[in-house]
């Protein structure tokens, strides 16, 4: 996912929420590239990764890592402010939810105007590794969800042979 993080154009001070961050591979990696002077926000439903995430942040120096215990398919959950963030990050979550567009609605939630929305997931058809193909979304249905729910195509994302690489703009 430092590949991911590398095409995202995030400079120092930046904003970043690692949404769904798990034990926080992405968050560790946004945190390095956002510096001191940024903050990341990963957010998680499950306790046990966030615990592991708060080890590593202190065991890397991390001060810039703020996590938050939250549902995404509840819009506002976060409680990260509206339109507060450069970037919101989806990667390797929507493949697991029934409810793709409320979560893809939070992540825009707080995006700035111009800020954006990085959508890493499962490509279908790619067999051998991975979840059922029948949990994946194609990359046609994952654009359509998030530009109707407010943002724009920007590009894609070179995220290996396994994974949709997305972005969008606010």
């Amino acid at each position: 996912m430092q590949r991911v993080v590398a095409q995202m154009g995030v400079v120092p001070g930046n904003s970043a929420a690692d949404l769904g961050c798990g034990s926080g591979y992405i968050t560790i990696v946004l945190a390095r590239a956002v510096g001191k002077d940024g903050i990341v926000s990963a957010v998680d439903v499950m306790v046990e990764p966030l615990e592991s995430l708060r080890a590593k942040a202190e065991e890397g120096g991390y001060k810039n890592i703020r996590e938050i215990r939250a549902d995404l398919e509840v819009l506002g959950s976060t409680k990260i402010p509206d339109a507060s963030q450069d970037f919101s990050v989806l990667a390797n979550i929507l493949f697991q939810s029934q409810k793709k567009d409320a979560i893809i609605a939070e992540a825009i939630r707080i995006l700035k105007p111009g800020g954006r929305l990085v959508i890493v997931d499962w490509k279908k058809g790619v067999k051998g590794f991975g979840p059922p193909d029948e949990l994946r979304t194609d990359e046609q249905a994952l654009t359509t969800m998030a530009t109707t729910a407010g943002v724009r195509f920007e590009r894609t994302i070179d995220a290996g042979i396994y994974y949709i690489g997305l972005m969008f703009i606010k």
